[in-house]
């Protein structure tokens, strides 16, 4: 359907769907414990059949317009992806968020990914506020918003059991106007 390149890696960002479901539960069992550190993302995908399930769950979002996957690619291998687990075009809203696998962490493809996603929420779509959530623990996640240029809008304490332990979630947003004034800085600084 489309493959966006992430750079000269060899990176891709392609739609995840169900008919993926192989090769999505091998990616989660390649990574299980690596992305449960902080998320429940794909615990409860533990065979194909669940696994598909999960990614039909995401199709029907992105056929209803209220969210959507997109798997990232590393030379040919799913190693994580990006999302918008909620995403409302008539508020002008939507949540973003991403998971790895090992191999797939240090390397900048979230950050890259995401850029992508926004820009098209943004530029396509209309989205005036994007939006993410991360436990204040998980120091990866709250790096992407900071490279994203997002903005801490708070702390949501102890907002929701995980793994036995009330988490302390940070909220993070950009808005279209900085989001569009942060991109034309770099255009020029590129330049």
């Amino acid at each position: 359907m489309y493959a966006i390149s992430l750079g000269e890696d060899g990176a891709e960002l392609r739609p995840l769907e169900p008919w993926h479901a192989e090769e999505f539960l091998a990616h989660l069992e390649r990574g299980r414990e690596f992305i449960g550190q902080h998320i429940p993302f794909g615990v409860n995908a533990t065979d194909a059949g669940s696994a598909r399930e999960l990614l039909q769950s995401y199709a029907d979002k992105r056929a209803a317009d209220t969210g959507s996957l997109h798997g990232v690619w590393l030379d040919g291998k799913l190693v994580g992806g990006v999302l918008f687990l909620h995403f409302d075009a008539e508020l002008g809203t939507c949540e973003v968020g991403c998971w790895l696998e090992p191999a797939g962490a240090g390397r900048g493809l979230v950050t890259r990914a995401m850029r992508i996603l926004i820009d098209w929420a943004i530029d396509e779509r209309g989205i005036h506020r994007v939006e993410w959530q991360a436990s204040t623990a998980n120091e990866p996640s709250l790096n992407v918003a900071r490279r994203l240029g997002m903005s801490r809008d708070g702390v949501l304490r102890e907002s929701y059991p995980y793994r036995g332990v009330r988490q302390d979630i940070e909220v993070w947003s950009v808005l279209a106007p900085e989001w569009r004034d942060a991109r034309a800085r770099a255009a020029r600084d590129d330049h």
